[in-house]
C-alpha cells in the first residue's frame, strides 16, 4: 500500500540533514561574497562533512557497510541538501546512486577490491563516464521514428595480456573533478562494455569544465594508453549494465527532480520569511492579497511536485506495484521530471517577485535560485523531449534501436 507515513528512521534522517543544512551549509552557500562571485567552487569541506554523516554511502546495503536506504529516503535527503546547496546535493546523489548500482553489479572480487576503499575514504566519489564529445549532435527525439543516427562509442579498450588498454575522451562527466573511481563505457571487440578505472591509474587525466549549466561538479576525462586489470570489467563483455535501464525508460530514481524541488523550496522559504518581516502600508506584505495569493500558488506547486516525486520514488522501490496494476504503467519519473522542472522555474520567479526590485540583486539568493532552476529545466534531455517520450508511451510506441555511428 502506498503510505505517506514516513518511518521513524526516515524522519530522523530528514531532520538530521535539515539541521545540518541550516547550521552548516546555508551560512556558507549563501554568503553575499559567494553569491556575487561568478566562480562558485564546490564547498569541499562541507561535502566531506556530509560524507562523514553517512550521506555518501546512504544507498549501500547494510551488509556492505551503508545505511540500506530506499529510493524514497534518498530523494528526501537530496531535497533537504538542495535547499542549502544543489551542488553538494548533486555530487552526493550521483555517488549514492552509483554506489548502489555498483554494489549490485560487481563480482565478489570487485567488491572486496573497491568497497573497502569506498567506505574508508570520505572524499571518494564515483562517476559514470558515458558521453562522447560531439554526441550532442545526435540528441533529441524524432517523434515516433528512430533517431537517424546514434552516437558511437569512440573510447576504445583492447585486451593486452591480462589488461585492458583504454584510449579516448569522455565529456560532461558528472562528478569527474572529485571522483576517485570511474565506471567507463568503452568499445571492445565484444561490443559496448563497462570498465572500473581508479583515478590514480596512469594514463587517466581529468580536466574541469567551466560554466554554470550544471549542478555539482563536471569535467572531461582523457584516457591515453590507460591500463587496468582484466578483472576490472563490470558485467560481461559486450554489456553496459549502467547505461539505459530504468533511468532511461523514465522509471528510475527521481533524485534530480528532488534536487530541483529543494531549489524551489529554498526560494519559497526565503520569500515567506521576507513577506512576514517586510511592512508596507502599515501591515506585513504577507497580509497583502497579491503577495498572499502568490505564496499560496508557490505552496501548491511545491506540494504537487513533491507528491509526484515521492510517487515515482515509491514506484522505483516497489516495481511489483505496476505489475499488479496498483500503479499505472507509465514512466512516473518522466512525469515528475517535466512537471517539476517547469513548476520550479515558476516558483522561483514568483518568489523573487515577492522581493520586488531586490529580487534581482546579486548579493541576495533569489537570483541564484532562478539560475539554479533554469539549469534543471534545460539540463539533460530537456522537458520538451521528455514530453515526446511520454507521448510515445501513451501511444504504445516502442522505440526501435537506432543505427549506431561508426567510431
Amino acid at each position: 500500500m502506498f503510505n505517506l507515513h514516513l518511518s521513524p528512521e526516515q524522519l530522523k534522517i530528514r531532520d538530521t540533514v535539515r539541521d545540518f543544512v541550516a547550521r552548516e551549509v546555508k551560512p556558507l552557500a549563501l554568503a553575499p561574497q559567494r553569491l556575487e562571485a561568478f566562480d562558485k567552487p564546490l564547498l569541499a569541506e562541507l561535502l566531506a562533512q556530509a560524507s562523514r554523516m553517512g550521506l555518501r554511502t546512504l544507498a549501500l546495503s547494510e551488509k556492505a557497510g551503508g545505511a540500506g536506504a530506499d529510493n524514497l529516503s534518498c530523494c528526501i535527503v537530496t531535497e533537504e541538501l538542495a535547499v542549502g546547496d544543489p551542488d553538494i546535493a548533486a555530487v552526493l546523489a550521483q555517488t549514492a546512486m552509483l554506489g548502489r548500482l555498483l554494489e549490485r553489479l560487481m563480482t565478489p572480487a570487485q567488491r572486496d577490491r573497491f568497497l573497502p576503499q569506498f567506505l574508508a575514504d570520505d572524499r571518494l566519489h564515483l562517476a559514470f563516464a558515458e558521453r562522447e564529445p560531439g554526441c550532442e549532435t545526435a540528441l533529441g527525439v524524432n517523434y515516433h521514428r528512430p533517431s537517424a543516427i546514434e552516437p558511437g562509442i569512440r573510447t576504445g579498450a583492447t585486451r593486452s595480456g591480462g589488461e585492458w588498454v583504454l584510449n579516448g575522451v569522455k565529456t560532461c562527466v558528472a562528478n569527474a573533478p572529485v571522483a576517485k573511481i570511474f565506471a567507463v563505457q568503452v568499445s571492445t571487440a565484444g561490443g559496448a562494455s563497462t570498465l572500473l578505472v581508479p583515478r590514480d591509474t596512469a594514463g587517466l587525466s581529468v580536466r574541469g569544465q567551466e560554466g554554470h549549466w550544471f549542478h555539482g561538479s563536471c569535467g572531461e576525462v582523457v584516457f591515453e594508453n590507460c591500463r587496468v586489470p582484466a578483472e576490472s570489467l563490470l558485467g560481461a563483455e559486450g554489456q553496459t549494465p549502467l547505461a539505459g535501464g530504468l533511468q532511461a525508460q523514465g522509471r528510475g530514481i527521481p533524485q534530480l527532480q528532488a534536487l530541483n524541488l529543494g531549489i524551489g523550496r529554498a526560494a519559497y522559504e526565503a520569500a515567506l520569511s521576507y513577506a512576514q518581516l517586510r511592512v508596507q502600508g502599515g501591515r506585513r506584505i504577507v497580509e497583502h492579497q497579491a503577495i498572499g495569493a502568490k505564496l499560496a500558488g508557490i505552496a501548491i506547486k511545491l506540494e504537487v511536485a513533491r507528491a509526484a516525486i515521492w510517487r515515482a520514488a515509491w514506484a522505483s522501490d516497489h516495481p511489483d506495484a505496476v505489475a499488479d496494476r496498483s500503479l499505472p504503467d507509465l514512466p512516473l519519473q518522466t512525469i515528475a521530471e517535466v512537471f517539476t522542472a517547469e513548476a520550479m522555474l515558476e516558483v522561483v520567479k514568483d518568489a523573487a517577485e515577492c522581493f520586488g526590485a531586490m529580487g534581482v540583486m546579486r548579493d541576495l539568493p533569489l537570483q541564484k535560485y532562478v539560475h539554479d532552476a533554469r539549469v534543471c529545466l534545460h539540463s539533460g534531455e530537456g522537458s520538451a523531449d521528455a514530453r515526446l517520450r511520454l507521448a510515445e508511451v501513451l501511444a504504445g510506441f516502442r522505440r526501435p534501436a537506432a543505427a549506431r555511428a561508426t567510431a
